[in-house]
């Protein structure tokens, strides 16, 4: 195939700014305000994170997961532990998360520890899905081989003749997962590239917070 060349498209930021009044005490109000901005802005999926994990070696990936929830003890998602995630928050439980909102021009990135929720709190999102959801996920062993879309699709009207009122039990794989945040950095785009960048450091259970440059 011939060159693809990308070195000539760029588009500046000039939607808005971050300065360090801007700023909260704790990152957690400052991100549940750029989320509803992102809303508003007209991003229909301003909850999608992508979240790197990698294995005992030290192989990175990275995905898009959604997030569910956060409070000041961290972010939450849901998804099957056997898949490739899964297995490496097992064997290596520290994740970074990015979330990118075009519409507003800005980033977070976000890392931490990461470990799994109590049974209860999947058990209680599990419930709260849409029956076709509760029954992809049962029928699906995430990031298995699959034979091709009729045996995917045979597993679910399986599930359906044994469960035709939709109420499909959470298979004890299926769990939820909390990344305990120790590092966030909030971007914003600006013209000329002189982007600004705040990073907050939780230290000795205090978050502290810095510019950094473009």
């Amino acid at each position: 195939m011939s060159t693809v060349d990308h070195r000539h498209t760029r588009r500046d930021y000039a939607r808005s700014e971050l300065r360090r009044a801007d700023l909260t005490p704790a990152p957690y109000p400052l991100l549940e305000r750029w989320l509803e901005e992102a809303r508003e802005a007209g991003n229909p999926d301003a909850t999608a994170m992508m979240l790197a994990t990698a294995d005992a070696d030290g192989q990175p990936s990275v995905r898009t997961v959604l997030l569910k929830h956060f409070d000041p003890d961290g972010l939450c998602w849901y998804t099957d532990s056997r898949s490739h995630k899964g297995r490496d928050l097992a064997e290596n439980p520290r994740g970074a998360l990015l979330f990118y909102w075009p519409e507003t021009e800005r980033q977070v990135r976000i890392e931490g520890a990461v470990e799994a929720l109590p049974g209860e709190m999947a058990d209680a999102y599990f419930a709260e899905r849409p029956p076709g959801s509760r029954l992809a996920a049962a029928a699906s062993i995430q990031s298995h081989p699959v034979e091709n879309r009729e045996a995917l699709e045979t597993r679910v009207r399986e599930l359906e003749t044994l469960h035709p009122d939709g109420n499909v039990p959470r298979d004890p794989a299926w769990i939820g997962y909390r990344l305990r945040p120790d590092h966030f950095e909030f971007w914003q785009g600006r013209p000329n590239r002189l982007h600004d960048r705040f990073q907050y450091q939780l230290e000795n259970g205090e978050w502290t917070t810095t510019r950094l440059m473009p």
